[in-house]
C-alpha cells in the first residue's frame, strides 16, 4: 500500500478516535463519523446501517442521504445490496449500482442521484453487526487501497459498536448485552432451570483498536508472534516417538500458520494504517470466519479453524484476557459455550444447572453426559454467545428448546412457577418410588434407568429404578486422551455393580463412530456417518479393542452375574460372530484361572429395521433384546435425527411404527425372548403408556422419567390403551396420539 494511503488511514482514524473520545449521545458520534468518512473519502455520501434484530438491518446515520430517512428505513438481511453484503460479509464494489443483481431503490432517502456504491460488512469475529456504505454521483469503481482502508474503519466501527459507543438514542442503538433477548434452539435434554451465565470461553474485548505508533504495535505483535511460536515449539518437541500422529499433524499445521508470512504481513498492513496489534489480529480473524462460512470442502474448513484458533491464542497473549479471568463459578451456573467435548463438561462436575450450546446435536457426547446428569440442555442456540456475559441471569427451557437471556421480570415469574409445578410433581413421583408400575388392569411395566457415569448411579436408588437396562461404556473411552487399560476398565466396570447392589446392569459395548468419535482415534469422513462404521461395525473390525472390553467385564464381574449387550446389530452374523468373540474370552478367562460370572446372558439392540426379519434362530440365541428407539426411528423414517426439518415430522405413536414395534414384540414372545425398550421415548409418559400396550413389559429411561412415567401406568387400564390404539389404527389416520389424548382428558387423567 502506497505511504500516502497509510498516512491518510491513519488521519482518518486518528479523527475518528477524537470523535469516539468526545462527549455526546450514540446519536451524535454517528452523525459525526459519517461526515468524517464521506470528507475523508471523497465521497458525496456515507451512510451506516447497524443490526435492528438478527435479520433486520437499519439505517442509523448517514451524510448525504434524506436525513428524514434515518431510523425509518429498514430492509431484510440479503435484500438490495446493502442486505447483500450483509449476508455475503463480503464487499459489493458497483460502479453502476442501478444495474447490479439485487439492487433495491428505497425512494425515501433520495439516492436515486447516487450511482457508485461501495458497501463493507461492519463484522465482529464473523458476526454482522452492520454495514458501511458509500457513494457517489459519479460512476466509480474505489481503488483496493480505499477498500481496505474502508475495510480497517468498518472493523472499528464493530468495536466501538462493541462497547456500546453509539448506544443512547434511536431503537437501533440501545445498548448491547443490557436487553433481553430469547433464543431458539434444539431440545437436547429436557428440564427447565434458572441461573447465570458462566461462559467456557469467555470472549476477549478489544478496548484500544486505534493505535497512536504503528512501530510500537508492530513490536507488540512480533513478540505475541514469538510466543505463540516458541509455545507451537515446545507442544512438539514434548510429542514423544509414540505420539499419535493425527496429533503431531495438527500441530505441524499449527506451525505452518504460526509461521506464515502472508497471515502475518497483512497484520502488520493493518498496523500501518492505525490499527492496534490487538484489532489487527481481530481483524484477520473476522475475515478468517466469514470465509469459514462459505468453504464447503471439510479440511480446508478445519485449517482455517486452525488459523481461527491461532488467532485466539495470539489475542490471549496481546491483551492478557486469558481463560482464566477470574470469573468465579456462580451458584447456579448455566454453562453457555460453542461446543464442549465430555472430558471438559465432565471437569465441571454436576454442579451446572443448564447447559446451552452454539452447536452441537441430539446424540453429541453433550448431551449423552446432560441426560446422565438430567440437566436442561438447548442446542444450536444460535448467536448466544455473541450476546451473553458472564453472570447474566438466564432461564433454559429444555422442554422447549428456549432460552430467556435477561428476561423481564414477567417472563421470570412464570419460568419459576413451571419449575414450581416440576419440583411439585417430583414430590409426587417420590410417594410411589417403591411401589411397581402396575397398571389397572394388573398388568405390570418393569422400569429401568440408563446411565453411562459412576456419577449417575445414585440415581438407581433415588429413583426406583429396578436395575440399568442401558450402561454406556463408551464414555471411559471419550473422556480420555488415550486407550483406557483394560485393568482401568475392569475397575470402573466393578464399581458398577458395586454400586447396583444386586440390581441388573447391562452394560452395552462399545459405541463409537457417527457422531462419537475418540479423540486418539483417526476421525473417518464418510457421507452418512449415522449409517456408516460404528457401533458393532468398528468392534467386529478392531477385534483388539472388543476383545479387551470383553475381558474387562468379565474380569469386573467377579462371581456376579454379566449381562452384556452388542450395539447396532443389523443381522444374524454380525451378533453371531460378537456373540462367539464373547464366549471365546469366558473360554479364555476362565482356563486362566479367573473368577467367572455366575451367569452371562447375551443380547442386542434392534436399532436398524433389518434385524426385526432376522432369522428365527437369531431371536432363539438372543438371551435379550433390547429395541433402540433412537436409531430406530430415524432409520424406519428415514428422518436423521440430528436434522430439525425433518425429524420432528414424524411422530412415536405414528400407526405404522407402533405396529411395526407390535410385530417386534411378536416375535420375541413367540421365542420367549426377553424384549425391552430403550430411548427417550422410553421417557416420555405417554409414549410409554402406549408401548406398555403395545406388548413392552420392561422399558429404559434417563433416571428423572420413571417417576412420570410410573405415575400415568399406574392410572390407567393398558387394555382401554389398546383398545383406543387399534380403534384410530382402523380409522386411517396417521398417528394415534389424537385418540390416546382425547382418552386421557375424557378420563380426567393428565400425561
Amino acid at each position: 500500500m502506497p505511504k500516502g494511503s497509510e498516512s491518510e488511514s491513519r488521519k482518518l482514524l486518528g479523527r475518528l478516535r477524537d470523535t469516539l473520545a468526545e462527549e455526546g449521545a450514540g446519536q451524535e458520534r454517528l452523525d459525526r463519523i459519517t461526515s468524517i468518512i464521506a470528507g475523508s473519502m471523497g465521497t458525496d455520501v456515507c451512510s451506516i446501517y447497524l443490526l435492528r434484530d438478527a435479520e433486520t438491518l437499519e439505517l442509523c446515520a448517514t451524510e448525504g442521504l434524506n436525513k428524514a430517512a434515518v431510523h425509518q428505513t429498514r430492509m431484510r438481511i440479503g435484500e438490495g445490496l446493502v442486505g447483500r453484503v450483509a449476508r455475503r460479509k463480503r464487499p459489493i464494489n458497483a460502479p453502476d449500482a442501478p444495474s447490479e443483481r439485487g439492487f433495491r431503490f428505497m425512494p425515501e432517502t433520495g439516492e436515486e442521484i447516487y450511482t457508485s456504491f461501495l458497501g463493507l460488512p461492519i463484522q465482529r469475529l464473523g458476526e454482522t453487526l452492520g454495514v458501511l456504505v458509500v457513494q457517489s454521483k459519479d460512476e466509480r469503481r474505489y481503488s483496493e487501497d480505499e477498500v481496505y482502508a474502508l475495510e480497517v474503519v468498518a472493523m472499528v466501527l464493530a468495536e466501538m459498536t462493541e462497547l456500546g459507543a453509539f448506544q443512547g438514542e434511536g431503537a437501533a442503538m440501545s445498548a448491547r448485552h443490557i436487553q433481553q433477548a430469547l433464543f431458539r434452539g434444539g431440545i437436547a435434554q429436557e428440564g427447565a432451570a434458572e441461573g447465570q451465565v458462566y461462559l467456557h470461553e469467555p470472549r476477549v474485548v478489544v478496548t484500544n483498536p486505534i493505535a497512536d505508533d504503528p512501530h510500537a504495535e508492530l513490536k507488540r505483535l512480533q513478540d505475541a508472534m514469538r510466543t505463540l511460536r516458541g509455545s507451537v515449539d515446545e507442544m512438539l518437541g514434548s510429542m514423544g516417538k509414540n505420539s499419535d500422529k493425527e496429533q503431531v499433524k495438527v500441530l505441524e499445521a499449527y506451525r505452518m500458520f504460526a509461521n506464515s508470512r502472508s497471515w502475518v504481513r497483512r497484520m502488520e498492513e493493518d498496523i500501518a494504517l492505525g490499527l492496534s496489534a490487538e484489532a489487527a489480529v481481530e481483524k484477520e480473524q473476522s475475515a478468517t470466519r466469514a470465509r469459514m462460512e462459505n468453504v464447503p470442502d471439510a479440511y480446508l474448513r478445519e485449517r482455517l479453524h486452525d488459523l481461527d484458533d491461532l488467532s485466539n491464542r495470539l489475542l490471549r497473549l496481546l491483551t492478557g484476557q486469558g481463560q482464566d479471568t477470574g470469573a468465579e463459578i456462580p451458584e447456579n451456573p448455566i454453562l453457555v459455550a460453542k461446543n464442549i467435548g465430555p472430558g471438559e463438561l465432565l471437569d465441571y462436575g454436576k454442579k451446572l444447572k443448564g447447559i446451552v450450546l452454539e452447536e452441537g446435536s441430539v446424540g453429541s457426547h453433550a448431551a449423552i453426559v446432560a441426560r446422565a446428569w438430567a440437566i436442561p440442555l438447548v442446542i444450536n442456540a444460535k448467536r448466544i454467545l455473541t450476546e451473553a456475559l458472564n453472570g447474566d441471569q438466564i432461564l433454559v427451557d429444555g422442554d422447549q428448546g428456549i432460552v430467556h437471556l435477561r428476561p423481564e421480570e414477567s417472563v421470570a415469574a412464570a419460568f419459576r412457577d413451571k419449575i414450581a409445578m416440576q419440583t411439585e410433581a417430583q414430590q409426587r413421583y417420590a410417594s410411589i418410588r417403591e411401589k411397581p408400575a402396575t397398571s389397572l388392569d394388573g398388568t405390570t411395566v418393569s422400569l429401568h434407568m440408563n446411565a453411562g457415569l459412576m456419577a449417575d448411579l445414585p440415581s438407581l436408588e433415588s429413583s426406583g429404578a429396578q436395575g440399568v437396562g442401558l450402561f454406556r461404556t463408551e464414555l471411559q473411552f471419550l473422556t480420555r486422551a488415550r486407550v483406557p487399560r483394560r485393568s482401568e476398565l475392569a475397575t470402573i466396570y466393578g464399581s458398577v455393580l458395586d454400586a447396583a447392589k444386586g440390581k441388573q446392569v447391562v452394560f452395552r459395548t462399545l459405541d463409537i463412530g457417527s457422531d462419537k468419535v475418540l479423540p486418539y482415534m483417526k476421525p473417518t469422513e464418510e457421507p452418512n456417518p449415522a449409517m456408516g462404521w460404528r457401533a458393532i461395525r468398528v468392534g467386529l473390525d478392531k477385534r483388539g479393542v472388543m476383545r479387551m472390553q470383553l475381558q474387562a467385564l468379565i474380569r469386573a464381574a467377579q462371581g456376579r452375574p454379566l449381562l452384556v449387550m452388542f450395539p447396532f446389530v443389523a443381522q444374524f452374523d454380525e451378533f453371531r460372530e460378537a456373540r462367539q468373540q464373547l464366549l471365546d474370552e469366558l473360554d479364555r478367562e476362565e482356563k486362566m484361572g479367573h473368577v467367572m460370572p455366575s451367569d452371562v446372558k447375551i443380547g442386542a439392540m434392534l436399532e436398524t429395521p433389518s434385524l426385526a426379519f432376522a432369522p428365527r434362530q437369531f431371536f432363539e440365541m438372543a438371551d435379550f433384546i433390547s429395541i433402540g428407539g433412537n436409531d430406530l426411528k430415524q432409520f424406519f423414517f428415514a428422518a436423521d435425527r440430528e436434522n430439525e426439518r425433518v425429524r420432528k415430522r414424524y411422530d412415536t405413536l405414528n400407526v405404522s411404527f407402533l405396529t411395526f414395534l407390535e410385530q417386534i414384540v411378536a416375535r420375541c414372545d413367540a421365542t420367549n425372548t426377553p424384549v425391552s425398550f430403550c430411548g427417550e421415548d422410553a421417557g416420555r409418559p405417554v409414549e410409554a403408556m402406549c408401548f406398555a400396550a403395545m406388548g413392552l413389559r420392561s422399558l429404559s429411561m434417563r433416571p428423572a422419567s420413571i417417576g412420570p412415567v410410573k405415575s400415568l401406568l399406574r392410572r390407567v387400564d393398558l387394555a382401554e390403551v389398546k383398545d383406543v390404539i387399534d380403534t384410530a389404527r382402523g380409522t386411517g389416520d396417521q398417528s394415534v396420539r389424537a385418540a390416546i389424548m382425547d382418552y386421557l382428558t375424557g378420563r380426567n387423567g393428565k400425561p
